[in-house]
């Protein structure tokens, strides 16, 4: 009997609306016989494996899904699931796979596996100025496959809403530079083709272009003891020294080679020579 298998990441409308795209190939057999029996197996934070069954229905919204669902409160968007029907079945199975160790981007968790391009469009930012030049660079920049993504830098003040003028633009710079203080945005050059397309590295017989580089920084961790951990990742808190990866071809400044060296044995960034292609990102405050 055919068996079909998607995978396809959770968006943030997936998991508020309880919602799950189907795979076109079962939509004909399925959608006239009523209430289809949804499986979900997933290893809440990762540990032991559970099984819930919702009676979900097919409906068209743009795409056919299932409806219905109660997606488990660990997962986020990005989330990557894979989707499985037998023909033949009137049952669907959705699986969620566990990382072998959980995963915080930019300070984040992930329990299980993700799309970084996802995971990279769904930021959703506070109120602060700097979130919002985060947030912009993430929407409206060229995303790539490790969640990485560029904005050519002149068109960063239409998309902010930090307002326009002299004010709106030292609004703009002192967001920008703080970003760049907390190692999440990089100044470029990259080139940009006829329709105002950017690209990394720069393409020959394009047009030069000042951009903004964006790299989520995923570091693992350990499980956390308990559920309230999740609830204090975007609290305000210290960041330690760490060493974070460069766009290709991209290579730390003077200034942040001294610093490396100065860290020394005092903190933990600093005991390994910087290597090539990776910059230090001194000590700081980050809000949320």
């Amino acid at each position: 009997m055919k068996r079909v298998t998607r995978r396809l990441a959770l968006w943030r409308a997936d998991l508020d609306g309880g919602v799950c795209a189907a795979p076109e190939e079962c939509v004909e057999p399925l959608r006239d016989g009523g209430p289809v029996t949804v499986v979900l197996e997933h290893r809440d934070r990762g540990g032991a494996p559970a099984r819930r069954v919702f009676r979900c229905a097919l409906q068209q919204d743009v795409e056919w899904q299932f409806t219905g669902l109660d997606w488990p409160a660990d997962l986020r968007p990005g989330v990557l699931v894979t989707v499985s029907w037998q023909a033949g079945r009137d049952e669907v199975v959705v699986r969620t796979t566990a990382l072998a160790e959980p995963l915080r981007v930019d300070g984040a968790l992930y329990f299980h596996e993700y799309d970084p391009k996802v995971v990279t469009r769904e930021f959703v930012p506070d109120d602060s100025n700097r979130a919002k030049v985060l947030a912009a660079v993430r929407r409206h920049g060229r995303v790539f496959a490790d969640g990485s993504a560029v904005l050519v830098e002149a068109e960063l003040a239409g998309h902010c809403g930090l307002g326009r003028g002299a004010r709106g633009a030292f609004l703009l710079r002192n967001a920008v530079e703080q970003l760049g203080r907390e190692g999440f945005l990089t100044r470029l050059t990259g080139s940009t083709d006829s329709s105002g397309y950017p690209s990394y590295p720069a393409v020959d017989g394009q047009r030069t272009a000042g951009m903004l580089f964006y790299a989520p920084l995923v570091e693992p961790t350990p499980f956390p003891d308990d559920d309230d951990s999740a609830n204090a990742e975007r609290q305000d808190h210290w960041v330690n020294g760490f060493v974070r990866r460069l766009p290709p071809g991209a290579q730390a400044s003077e200034k942040q080679r001294i610093l490396h060296e100065q860290a020394g044995g005092d903190d933990e960034a600093g005991r390994e020579p910087l290597a090539p292609g990776f910059t230090y990102v001194k000590r700081h405050h980050r809000q949320g």
